[in-house]
């Protein structure tokens, strides 16, 4: 987000291992959680391990009570393995030596009752353990995502107004919901996962060895094979995953877009347009979205495939152990088993490992946002406003540091004044505003409220005693009074209804069912544009602002509303100091000051008789307009 062109999604997606641990340091505050989760699926893997020897326990009964079947129950161990090799049975005698059992009793069920229900309490006990194990690391998983969401608010409220304004704002929402959203999912679905796989990789491994090293190497033929895949497809699904979430996020802020603009489209006809550009983008996302899956999607069919080969190699070498005597069946039955545990977590842990992918490609847009410098730091001191004087002494400032706007400015409102601003597009008048509010800093000479550099206070303190009505109205879901008293914490119904009268609010709203009351929507199009425009200025009326800007703020409301709101607006500026950006230049004849800029400076300023006196830059833009006018009507 540190580009001039704001964020770019994705730039840094493949920085996986410092992703990774940042995203662990996350975790600290539940390291006691995690210990204890740790420990339950410690138990839970020990159950998994054991118990396939249980089953092959149970196994080898079975099968030692079949080969021992027909012998002569009077015989022992010794006499019955020295009658099989006197006959030749070897192999016979071999696999008998390596079991227990008595000649001539054929099964012991009593045994083999033992062992399955040894087997099966074991398997309850680790299921359980993995359950418990599972919710103490989601537990910590969810508080995590819950401090982190909390940190990209509080981050989106300390940013500078610059990086907003060149971010793109559907890319920005696409970063804070969809992209924290994505990480939350995918650490929910993969901690358990992540811990229960290596545990049981390292159980399994160790087993695998205990009972036959030979069966253990071959085992661990499909590890090769995870690494060499791991290593081709890693890199390319990092970087697929990364240009997925830049699509999806370009997607989004046309969409956002689209939305916003909506009645404009279609005035212009340019629907079809936006459609072809939907579609472009649309199918970018497909593109990369097939691709990012496609290779994440290899590793799982590629991974069962080398363990498929691995279970057959077990299985024909373990036969010939059986047959020679070497292992038991049940030995066998359960290397078997473990070759499949071994193999499904290092599968899972393949498939697992794109969704990290994912999830790192998220979590460093993320932290693009939350790596941002904060707004900078204001200082505690509160600002006292008294007068309302406000003064721009030698103020130089430029968005861009290569295309300089505001050289050298110089302008006093006095106390009570009423300062109109005029120019062409560009000329600098809503600047002048931003530097007012400090949504940006000057790049030399100061602004001063009371004689007081506003930036020596805090920004909190300089805006509360300044009422600001946009052009373009702002509400919020809710309802008309709701929207009205957000102008002041703590405002009374009395005075909420009394600015609602002041910005004339009450000559529709006693026509609407609901009055007051009524709910406003998400883009409150149940009310008309002037009438929303009215209610955000009933919410700087009681506000009760010392300073009040106007920024086109009569510029929605039809012409008798407008005599109506001027009206108002006078009684509103009485005794406070004013700025009036307008347009329209019939609004401001009875300003205090009209200031006329161009190109970042004041090129005329006094009233407006003797402005048009002067037959200046003014007088030119009075002619001008008068000519639209005209030509209108």
């Amino acid at each position: 987000m540190s580009q001039a062109q704001g964020p770019r999604p994705g730039q840094k997606a493949t920085h996986f291992r410092a992703t990774a641990l940042r995203l662990l340091r996350m975790f600290r505050p539940h390291t006691v959680g995690i210990a204890c989760a740790f420990a339950v699926l410690v138990l839970a893997t020990v159950g998994t391990v054991w118990a396939p020897l249980l089953i092959a326990r149970a196994t080898d009964l079975v099968f030692a009570g079949w080969l021992s079947r027909g012998m002569d129950p009077g015989a022992d161990r010794a006499q019955v393995l020295g009658q099989l090799r006197a006959e030749g049975e070897d192999e016979r005698a071999d696999m008998l030596a390596r079991l227990d059992f008595t000649p001539g009793a054929g099964v012991d069920l009593g045994a083999l009752g033992r062992a399955l229900l040894l087997a099966a309490v074991v398997y309850i006990v680790a299921q359980v353990c993995l359950w418990a194990g599972g919710w103490l690391l989601n537990e910590a998983v969810q508080r995590t995502v819950q401090r982190l969401r909390e940190r990209v608010e509080q981050k989106l409220h300390r940013l500078p107004l610059a990086v907003v304004d060149r971010s793109k704002k559907g890319d920005l929402l696409s970063r804070l919901n969809n992209d924290v959203d994505n990480l939350a999912n995918v650490l929910s679905q993969s901690a358990q996962q992540l811990f229960t796989d290596v545990l049981i990789l390292l159980g399994t491994l160790s087993i695998m060895f205990a009972l036959s090293w030979r069966l253990a190497l071959i085992a661990l033929a499909v590890i090769p094979v995870t690494a060499l895949l791991l290593g081709v497809i890693g890199p390319r699904s990092q970087r697929a995953f990364a240009a997925q979430w830049e699509r999806t996020g370009a997607l989004n802020a046309h969409v956002e877009e689209s939305i916003a603009a909506q009645q404009l489209l279609r005035v212009h006809g340019a629907r079809a347009r936006m459609a072809d550009e939907f579609e472009r983008n649309n199918a970018e996302v497909y593109r990369a979205s097939v691709t990012a899956q496609s290779l994440s999607g290899t590793m799982g069919p590629a991974m069962q495939f080398a363990s498929n080969l691995v279970f057959v190699g077990i299985a024909i070498v373990g036969a010939v152990q059986v047959a020679g005597g070497a292992m038991t069946l049940g030995t066998v039955q359960a290397f078997l088993q473990y070759s499949r545990q071994f193999s499904q977590p290092l599968a899972g842990l393949g498939a697992m490992f794109a969704q990290l992918q994912s999830a790192a490609a998220s979590a460093e847009r993320v932290f693009e946002v939350l790596d941002e410098p904060d707004e900078e730091p204001a200082p505690e001191r509160a600002l006292t406003v008294a007068r309302g004087r406000v003064e721009y002494r030698g103020v130089d400032f430029s968005y861009d540091p290569e295309t300089p706007l505001i050289r050298g400015l110089d302008l006093v409102a006095e106390p009570g004044s009423t300062v109109a601003i005029v120019g062409r597009t560009g000329a600098g008048k809503t600047t002048l505003v931003n530097l007012l509010l400090r949504f940006y800093d000057v790049d030399a000479g100061a602004v001063l409220i009371d004689g007081t550099d506003i930036r020596t206070v805090s920004r909190t303190s300089l805006r509360i005693p300044i009422g600001m009505v946009l052009q373009d109205s702002w509400l919020f879901e809710g309802t008309i009074f709701d929207n009205i008293a957000y102008g002041r914490e703590g405002a009374s119904r009395e005075e909420v209804l009394a600015a609602a009268r002041s910005a004339y609010v009450d000559r529709f709203v006693s026509h609407l069912p609901d009055g007051y009351d009524t709910m406003l929507t998400e883009t409150a199009d149940n009310v008309s544009t002037g009438e929303r425009q009215l209610i955000t200025i009933a919410r700087a009326f009681v506000s009760d602002p010392r300073v009040l800007v106007l920024d086109e703020a009569t510029s929605s409301v039809d012409t008798r509303t407008e005599v109506l709101v001027q009206e108002a607006m006078g009684q509103l500026r009485s005794g406070r100091t004013s700025f009036v950006i307008a347009h329209r230049l019939s609004t401001i004849r009875n300003a205090d000051v009209i200031v006329v800029m161009d190109a970042g400076s004041i090129v005329e300023q006094g009233s407006h008789e003797e402005l048009m006196a002067a037959g200046g830059h003014y007088a030119a833009l009075q002619a001008a307009q008068h000519a639209g006018e005209s030509a209108e009507g």
